[in-house]
């Protein structure tokens, strides 16, 4: 016979248009002392994430067989650890086989963050298991068994690594007694390890739409939709075609598959927070709702997919021994997040250029943006790109201004210019017989085809691994890279590319199209600030011109050269200026209500980055971009 499951898990979606999801566990237990525990550390958010914030109605009954009271009072007494606020310390009465334990997940979280954000609206939600689920703290989650069970509204649909679950035959704790439930589905799972349970979030919805990937590839793959609206499913087939195409390159790029299938799990709703999570057999992407329906948006978007299904061979599959932790409660240590996410921001963007998201051109402009920042971030002058990822946990809340002066988790963006210096040099080390791709194939695809598992790494296993495919002292290639305080960005990999940054008076097709799409401008180049259509300094360069004639952060332009402002004023006045001879760009700034007119005192015309092709170089970065598989394929 087999074992039972230690815990059975019914979580009851019926209350998500009310931001409410109600959990119930019932949990073996031996009498005595016992530690229950809220998942805390959450993989792939790399850090103290759990939102025990919005954990409410907490409840523990002590059972005995058949599920009858085992104590006069059933009600077990529960304490707050005094400093460990996610452990909860209560005695099991003699007698007594398991607990009842109940969990309200309060959704009423801001659409900002990962996935403690908001997670649901009134035709969908993103049930991330974490949230609703409790586990004693001896209890090592690769080995603790839950059987878990959803209750959906009536007509509503649902997709998970956890496969398609069978319909429960009884949901009567939610109905009344003796009556039919029609408004109800219950479905329930096979049983799974605790860590695979968390690893495997559930998307459902009114709304919802499965689509196959690429079904010459095995394992299956599958687009799985929800959306606030039917009119935003209505995907163009040439974005599926892209879809597919991703599938096909991941195999050709990685040699393996580690999951026995796959799903891009994707929420597309302006109600939700937006972000990426990563996960083994599937990806928690979180889109405004148009996104893939609308050109610029879907564009703009395009990493976001490639992203996070990189992620289940760099950073599910092989992931840095310090974020390898045996259980949700034990700290993770991010210095090796310039591997975990900066590689997978490189492979990302690469693969969405091979899988046709994006263009060349479309690539190249957002790489020059992002070069272009980091060459003007003065903040790398006292953080070093290594400290980024030591202090992730900390930096990922942070935003607002001053973002250059201060850093942010810059081992994303900064990470693919690392990135690609390491690839463009293997080339270049080995006259183009070699590359990155190797790197990933051995590295990410070691042992092959397997189910999911992590195979952990440390910095000198990576150093080991570029030595493998191109020998070079990629140890101090690396640290001189993670450790310098140069005022400017390592720009290797575009240089050896066979392209240099520079800049021009209009803004590259892709910085147009993110101006547009956000209704902003971009003066970084220029004045030094950005800014929006209300005229908010969303930032302000640390020692550029804005900030040098009294401007920062939060305060708010009011008009230009004596005009009211306008973003289109505001771009002509930085023209009007250009020429030693030329009056300075003159501002009336609103600041908590009190008001002052500034004069910036810069003359050298608008400036936006953009790659330009050095005549007689090698074109690297070019053969980068070449698919591995043949698009029609």
């Amino acid at each position: 016979m087999a074992q039972s499951p230690e815990i059975g898990l019914r979580v009851d979606l019926t209350g998500v248009p009310q931001k409410l999801i109600h959990a119930t566990e019932t949990i073996a237990v031996t009498p005595g002392p016992l530690t229950l525990v809220y998942p805390k550390w959450i993989p792939g958010e790399h850090g103290p994430t759990g939102p025990i914030e919005n954990m409410a109605g907490f409840t523990i009954d002590a059972l005995g067989p058949n599920n009858t009271a085992c104590a006069p009072d059933a009600r077990v007494k529960w304490e707050r650890d005094k400093v460990e606020m996610y452990a909860f310390h209560l005695t099991v009465p003699a007698g007594c086989s398991s607990l009842s334990v109940t969990i309200d997940f309060l959704g009423t979280a801001p659409a900002t963050g990962f996935s403690a954000g908001a997670s649901m609206s009134e035709n969908l939600a993103m049930l991330s298991w974490n949230t609703v689920v409790v586990y004693p703290a001896a209890a090592s989650p690769a080995n603790l068994r839950v059987a878990p069970s959803v209750v959906l509204p009536y007509g509503w649909q649902f997709a998970t690594a956890l496969g398609k679950g069978v319909a429960a035959d009884a949901i009567d704790q939610f109905c009344v007694a003796g009556s039919p439930c029609p408004h109800l589905t219950s479905v329930a799972f096979n049983p799974v390890t605790l860590d695979t349970l968390i690893d495997s979030p559930l998307l459902a919805g009114k709304y919802f739409k499965e689509i196959p990937l690429a079904p010459d590839v095995t394992p299956k793959h599958f687009l799985d939709l929800v959306a606030d609206g039917p009119e935003d499913l209505d995907l163009p087939l040439p974005r599926v075609d892209n879809f597919s195409r991703l599938v096909r390159e991941t195999g050709a790029l990685y040699q393996s598959r580690h999951y026995g299938e796959y799903h891009f799990l994707v929420t597309l709703s302006d109600s939700v927070a937006h972000f990426g999570l990563e996960h083994h057999q599937s990806s928690d992407d979180r889109l405004a709702a148009r996104v893939f329906v609308e050109n610029d948006q879907f564009v703009l978007n395009g990493d976001l997919l490639p992203h996070e299904f990189t992620h289940s061979w760099n950073g599910k599959y092989r992931r840095p021994a310090g974020l390898g932790a045996s259980d949700y409660q034990k700290p993770m240590e991010g210095d090796l997040l310039w591997v975990y996410e900066g590689l997978t921001q490189y492979f990302g963007d690469v693969l969405a250029v091979r899988s046709g998201i994006w263009t060349p051109e479309q690539y190249r402009g957002m790489l020059a943006d992002k070069a272009a920042k980091f060459d003007n971030w003065p903040g790398r002058t006292w953080r070093d790109l290594q400290d980024t990822a030591t202090m992730a946990q900390v930096l990922y809340p942070t935003g607002g201004g001053w973002e250059n002066w201060r850093r942010n988790v810059d081992f994303y963006p900064e990470g693919d210019l690392l990135w690609l210096d390491v690839d463009t040099t293997i080339r270049k080390l080995s006259g183009g017989k070699k590359s990155l791709n190797d790197f990933a194939a051995a590295f990410e695809g070691l042992g092959g085809n397997t189910p999911p598992r992590v195979v952990p790494y440390t910095f000198d296993d990576v150093v080991a691994g570029l030595n493998a495919v191109a020998p070079n002292d990629w140890a101090a290639f690396l640290r001189q890279r993670l450790d310098s305080n140069a005022p400017h960005a390592p720009l290797g990999g575009i240089e050896n590319g066979g392209y240099k940054l520079a800049y021009q008076p209009l803004p590259n097709p892709w910085t147009e199209m993110q101006n547009t799409q956000n209704d902003t401008v971009d003066l970084w180049y220029s004045l030094g600030l950005r800014a929006d259509n209300g005229g908010s300094l969303s930032d302000v360069l640390k020692g550029g011109p804005a900030n040098q004639a009294g401007l920062g952060p939060g305060m708010h332009l009011v008009a230009v050269n004596g005009r009211g402002f306008t973003l289109a004023l505001l771009r002509a006045a930085v023209n009007d200026a250009e020429g030693a001879d030329a009056p300075p760009v003159e501002l009336i700034v609103e600041n908590a209500g009190y008001f002052k007119t500034v004069k910036v005192d810069y003359h050298g015309g608008e400036r936006y980055p953009v790659l330009e092709r050095v005549d007689g170089t090698p074109d690297r970065l070019d053969d980068i971009l070449q698919p591995l598989v043949p698009p029609s394929h």
